[in-house]
């Protein structure tokens, strides 16, 4: 029997990177997986969104350990288009336990007072508003099962901390925090847990690209993993320079199961020692 066996998790930004490993990392220990992805590049964001063909990928992955999967193009600022992906995913696979509220976004480094309003907006949207969308349609079906389940939110060390140049990811990310801690509280009566999780450097394409890399070495016209390495190890407390998403799902996985059945309203960094640097 698996961590998670006979459960069934809806997770967004499923497509690629964290939130990919988190479905895959999950069904590998039992779950059936709702997943979606918004599938298009987002105005803002400076690195190529995921494609049809990376949640095919998904979708082919958590096949491959025996479980099903349910996957959609969805935008999570699209409040009708998150219920109705919630609505379908339950019907088909008969229930849901886990949330993981994983989508989201790193836009255009700029200062507070240089940045657009756009950007600032955008980021918004996406990693907090987005996240208000799903808590706001899959709540209602943890409530109505009343047989508890655990609600996972991805902010970041940067939602425990400051960052220059991310001011409005920053923000969000705080923002989601102070979300997760008052719904904690809203449903611990009825045995639904709420974390969040706040990973350091992930080894994903949201800060492994030319723009992230560029913060670090502006002086080079393309910087390469190698020309930011010891950047990115300052950053971080530990002698490396940044986590697998494997990392971050095995948290994700720990707060999903029942091993952590009395965990809820807590901040869990997986981030190498950033926020205590």
């Amino acid at each position: 029997m698996g961590r998670v066996a006979g459960k069934v998790a809806f997770i967004t930004g499923a497509a690629r990177g964290q939130g990919r490993s988190h479905a895959l990392r999950l069904a590998e220990e039992g779950a059936d997986i709702i997943a979606l992805d918004i599938l298009e590049d987002v105005e803002t964001v400076p690195y190529e969104s995921a494609s049809a063909e990376d949640l095919d990928e998904t979708v082919a992955l958590v096949e491959k350990t025996g479980r099903r999967i349910v996957a959609q193009k969805v935008d999570v600022r699209d409040q009708a288009a998150v219920s109705e992906a919630v609505r379908q995913g339950v019907a088909e696979l008969g229930r849901l336990d886990v949330v993981v509220a994983n989508a989201g976004i790193f836009g255009t480094p700029a200062k507070i007072w240089e940045m657009t309003d756009e950007l600032w907006q955008t980021t918004i949207d996406v990693n907090l508003t987005g996240v208000f969308h799903t808590v706001k349609a899959t709540v209602p079906y943890l409530l109505e099962q009343a047989e508890g389940g655990s609600i996972i939110i991805t902010s970041s060390a940067a939602g425990l901390k400051g960052v220059p140049n991310y001011g409005s990811y920053s923000a969000s990310k705080h923002g989601v925090l102070g979300l997760a801690r008052s719904l904690a509280m809203e449903l611990a009566e009825h045995n639904i847990r709420v974390n969040t999780v706040h990973p350091g450097n992930v080894d994903t394409k949201m800060i492994i690209n030319d723009t992230t890399f560029k913060v670090f070495v502006p002086d080079k016209e393309h910087p390469t993993k190698d020309d930011v390495r010891e950047s990115f190890m300052s950053t971080l407390m530990m002698p490396i320079p940044w986590l697998d998403a494997t990392d971050i799902s095995n948290a994700v996985l720990w707060l999903a199961s029942d091993e952590s059945r009395y965990v809820t309203g807590v901040a869990l960094p997986v981030d190498a020692g950033m926020t205590a640097k």
